[in-house]
């Protein structure tokens, strides 16, 4: 038995297993697409309530179920978005696990609410239809731990199990089970595409540097990339100090023109920057570097090698390296100079 377990556990390193840390910037992506999926979510329960009103009028036990269910998922999806946008500014030897706990909020919720509208509302229907929508879009929309993902799920596919072979009879039971086992399956695909997919980044990841003590420079197959915008290197060096974290238009118009510019003014500015950039990354092949995203933009630290992560990793040769200049040629890199002399006189003394 104990053999048979590791064998079992060597396997799932090898095909499926992936560091947390080259997952951080998928938490980030899932970060982001909840707080757009959660904001809608609210906007339309909003709008579900006046329609329950009018057509369980008078019926006040349909009513209430209903408004019921409306209302927690309604704190179910606010709750998942205030804690997206509180969990911004994690670390990424953190991402992975804390970037994604408003998600497991909405999953959660999406096995439970099945539940409740296949047993309290007594919509059999309806509790099936809810299930497989909410895995279907947790396994389309988001990237998951692989074990979380298939415990809820079959936690889930349990708890109506009962109910659809009393409701739909025995062959729909047999038709939602091997449903619900074919997600399971279709989750390791899906990893199992992910781990090639980073496996493919870390190759990327030996061609592309980032050097940012003394002028910034990207380099690409030891070639400086080039872009046909001056300030476009300029945007890309900003985000690569960010370090994984995202910048918002109005942040990134604010140091790339001013503290006081005219964001309606630079906006389109700033969106033929960003084109640049993907145009001159695209044509040499980069994926997965620069990163847009609903109006936030940055940069993948696991895609490309730089000495400013090195140092922060407290990598002693990046540290040699370090001699006092760090992205000399922009204004707002001189704050982050200052803090990396410190760390260097701090570790010395």
């Amino acid at each position: 038995m104990k053999t048979f377990a590791l064998a079992l556990k060597s396997v799932f390193e090898k095909y499926f297993w992936i560091p947390p840390l080259d997952l951080a910037d998928t938490a980030e992506t899932n970060r982001h697409r909840n707080c757009v999926w959660s904001l809608v979510c609210v906007c339309l329960i909003l709008l579900w309530v006046p329609f329950c009103l009018v057509v369980f009028k008078g019926d006040i036990h349909s009513t209430s179920v209903y408004l019921g269910f409306i209302l927690i998922t309604f704190v179910d999806a606010a709750l998942s978005f205030c804690l997206s946008v509180l969990v911004k500014n994690v670390s990424r030897q953190k991402a992975w696990i804390i970037k994604n706990i408003p998600i497991y909020v909405v999953f959660c919720w999406g096995m439970g609410g099945s539940s409740y509208i296949f047993y309290a509302i007594q919509n059999p229907a309806s509790g099936v239809i809810c299930f497989f929508i909410s895995v279907s879009i947790m396994l389309a929309v988001f990237s998951l731990s692989l074990p979380f993902f298939c415990a809820i799920m079959l936690a889930g596919a349990a708890a109506l199990a009962p109910g659809v072979l009393k409701a739909f009879g025995t062959f729909s039971f047999t038709t939602f089970v091997l449903a619900a086992v074919f997600f399971v399956f279709l989750a390791f695909y899906k990893r199992s595409a992910e781990k090639q997919y980073f496996a493919l980044l870390k190759n990327q990841k030996k061609l592309l540097e980032a050097k940012t003590f003394g002028n910034f420079t990207l380099l690409y197959e030891n070639k400086v990339v080039k872009f046909a915008r001056v300030k476009s290197s300029e945007l890309l060096a900003y985000l690569v100090y960010k370090n994984g974290s995202s910048a918002n238009t109005k942040e990134l118009i604010s140091v790339l023109y001013g503290d006081f510019a005219d964001s309606e003014r630079y906006g389109s500015s700033l969106r033929s920057l960003v084109s640049d950039i993907k145009r001159s990354l695209a044509d040499l092949g980069i994926q997965n570097f620069f990163i847009a995203e609903y109006n936030n933009f940055r940069v993948n630290p696991e895609a490309v090698r730089c000495d400013f992560y090195d140092f922060l990793a407290g990598d002693a040769a990046a540290q040699k390296k370090f001699a006092g200049e760090f992205m000399s040629q922009y204004s707002w890199a001189e704050g982050v100079a200052e803090f990396l002399a410190r760390k260097v006189l701090k570790r010395q003394a």
